[in-house]
């Protein structure tokens, strides 16, 4: 409680950081040099009055370089981006160019060499000219599925070229359906190689807020490559008649996913997608029918006519698709240009904000100077008040907590409402003296008062030295309690053992002042449970306990002996649990109200009890007056 008290007369005024100027003048030489009475002082006050303003324009400069820096991370992202999406576009044109190679040819077996479109060899110098305007080349990017010495075949465009010619030789002398699928696999395998790579380089989730163009740009490729594939299977259908069973399969897989990519890419893109969908609904049922033929595979005769018309309705089904994706390429160019446009907005507001702050600073620097003059025309008075009031606080906090327990105090002083609280684990300590009434009966009153009052700071002084705290006095009865409201675990039981211990040991010492020869006898009981505690009242507001525990501790001081102490079961098993104190059993004691119960002595503590020496100096208690003025008159000597 001393220590709490102390720590709360430390920190009771924040304003105490004004008043200690003029003490530390006396004690801290550091202190001369920011007391506002000084010219030193003044100056040094002036100085950081001045800094006061550059912390917001400091912090405007931080903010504007942050912003700045956001800025052109923001720029450099979105450029990014813009470059990712033109790789993308020209490995997209050489994929294009691939479809359209293995789609003509399949054409071109599947209908007997027909010379109705465009020749292979155009198609195949589309495809050359489409690898001589790839920049960027994937170079790591290995092939899997095709044999181990053609998984590199796309590390350069030299090499590429070289194993196209290869594989254009073979598959454009047969007509062997195996042939067929083999070729549609390698193609299928090099395009698959290319979407993955430059798909996977495009970044979904950046800041720019152009991903949903980016997911729409990266499902409608690979939804076009899907359709390609379809397409080959399809002319299959039309110029065999029939598909076989795996071929079968492949049609479906790449029609649906197909499909699905491009409904997806028609959500993620809304607006385009819809414009896109009102055009592609044009020729679908045209495009429908012949799903659907495919779908059922149902024999029919092979006709050069029907793959041809097949033929052209998916190609210009494909070339939507494509002018979709080229829309969508727009999109995300003109998304990035407003982008950076915004950015560049921001980088020139923050650059005004900057130059604007700059020349209002000096403004803002005569202004503090003219205020820093005039407060300190004030700060000498200030102190000595500042000082006055803290003096005044600490003498009033004193007498309160006197009263009251430091925290609940606290609460109070701050207009707070205190709520009671329940403890669990409390030990409560209750004497009282053994013939009070024939002292009083036979004393005068004001005898009576300097007994009570002698005694009760005895006791006092020797409390402080624990962990409890001093609850009420009522006439001779004296209450204590450790455990609340500081919790404190364990402890409860053997602060308030040795407390016990110690008044009673005080207590046989103690001589009646007016009864010189007669010695004070206390009569003592203990003991430990739940209780509730909180203010009661509010014209003088006390702090009480309540609960069983409060009335069981009263009746073991009730029903004990003189210079005994006399503890509970509960009592008893929580100091064999701390160790170290020395019990004896009493036996069955019939208590009023409660019944019979066993009950104990507590006789003394291992090692003896450490307490002040002064407090068995003769003399000591001589002074009358409380303990709580003492402090009182000491903190008006400061």
């Amino acid at each position: 409680m001393k220590e709490q008290m102390e720590e709360e007369e430390g920190s009771s005024l924040s304003i105490s950081s004004i008043g200690g100027v003029a003490k530390g003048r006396r004690r801290d030489k550091g202190c001369l040099s920011t007391n506002p009475q000084l010219k030193r002082g003044r100056r040094l006050q002036l100085l950081q009055m001045l800094a006061l303003p550059f912390v917001p324009i400091l912090a405007l400069i931080v903010q504007n370089a942050f912003t700045l820096r956001n800025i052109v991370v923001n720029r450099h992202e979105v450029v990014d981006i813009d470059r990712q999406v033109t790789v993308a576009t020209e490995l997209g044109k050489l994929t294009t160019s691939l479809q359209f190679e293995r789609t003509e040819i399949a054409y071109n077996i599947y209908t007997n060499g027909s010379t109705l479109r465009a020749n292979l060899t155009q198609t195949f110098l589309k495809t050359l000219w489409a690898i001589g305007n790839v920049t960027t080349w994937p170079i790591a990017l290995s092939v899997d599925g095709l044999a181990p010495e053609n998984r590199d075949v796309l590390t350069t465009a030299d090499r590429f070229c070289e194993v196209l010619k290869a594989f254009r030789l073979k598959v454009t002398n047969t007509t062997d359906d195996v042939n067929v699928t083999e070729m549609v696999g390698w193609y299928n395998l090099v395009n698959a190689a290319l979407l993955d790579h430059f798909t996977n380089q495009i970044k979904e989730t950046d800041t720019s807020g152009v991903w949903r163009y980016l997911i729409a740009f990266k499902n409608i490729l690979r939804s076009i490559e899907n359709f390609g594939i379809s397409m080959v299977y399809g002319l299959n259908f039309f110029g065999r008649g029939v598909l076989q069973p795996h071929n079968y399969l492949q049609y479906v897989r790449h029609d649906v996913l197909g499909t699905d990519l491009l409904n997806s890419s028609l959500k993620f893109a809304l607006q385009l997608g819809e414009k896109m969908t009102r055009r592609l609904n044009s020729n679908w049922m045209d495009v429908h029918e012949r799903r659907q033929l495919v779908l059922k595979n149902v024999r029919q005769n092979a006709s050069i006519n029907e793959a041809t018309t097949y033929f052209d309705l998916m190609a210009n089904y494909v070339t939507e698709l494509r002018t979709f994706q080229k829309e969508i390429r727009k999109e995300i160019r003109s998304s990035i240009d407003k982008i950076l446009e915004e950015a560049n907005s921001r980088e020139a507001e923050g650059m005004a904000i900057l130059a604007l702050v700059l020349v209002v600073s000096p403004i803002i620097i005569v202004l503090v100077c003219n205020a820093v003059a005039t407060i300190q025309v004030y700060a000498s008075n200030l102190i000595i008040k500042a000082q006055e009031l803290k003096a005044e606080q600490r003498r009033s906090d004193t007498l309160l907590f006197q009263m009251l327990p430091p925290s609940v105090a606290r609460q109070l002083k701050h207009a707070q409402e205190v709520p009671a609280e329940f403890y669990s684990n409390v030990t409560v300590y209750f004497s009282d003296i053994v013939g009070f009434t024939e002292i009083a009966a036979e004393s005068t009153p004001l005898e009576v008062v300097r007994f009570l009052n002698s005694i009760y700071k005895l006791f006092d002084a020797r409390i402080e030295h624990y962990d409890v705290y001093k609850v009420e006095t009522i006439g001779d009865s004296y209450m204590v309690a450790s455990g609340l409201p500081e919790k404190n675990g364990r402890k409860h039981v053997s602060e308030i053992a040795t407390m016990a211990l110690d008044l009673l040991a005080g207590s046989s010492a103690f001589a009646i002042p007016h009864r010189p020869g007669e010695r004070l006898q206390i009569r003592s009981g203990i003991h430990t449970g739940p209780v509730v505690a909180g203010i009661v009242g509010s014209k003088m507001p006390r702090y009480c306990l309540f609960g069983d525990t409060v009335n069981t501790a009263s009746r073991m001081e009730t029903t004990g002996e003189p210079l005994r102490i006399h503890i509970s079961y509960e009592v008893n098993e929580a100091l064999c649990q701390v160790g170290g104190f020395d019990t004896e059993l009493r036996g069955l004691v019939e208590v009023k109200g409660k019944g019979v119960l066993e009950t104990y002595w507590l006789v003394g503590k291992q090692g003896g009890i450490t307490r002040a020496s002064e407090l068995d100096t003769p003399g000591f208690f001589e002074d009358l007056q409380p303990m709580f003025i003492r402090r009182l008159r000491a903190s008006f000597s400061h």
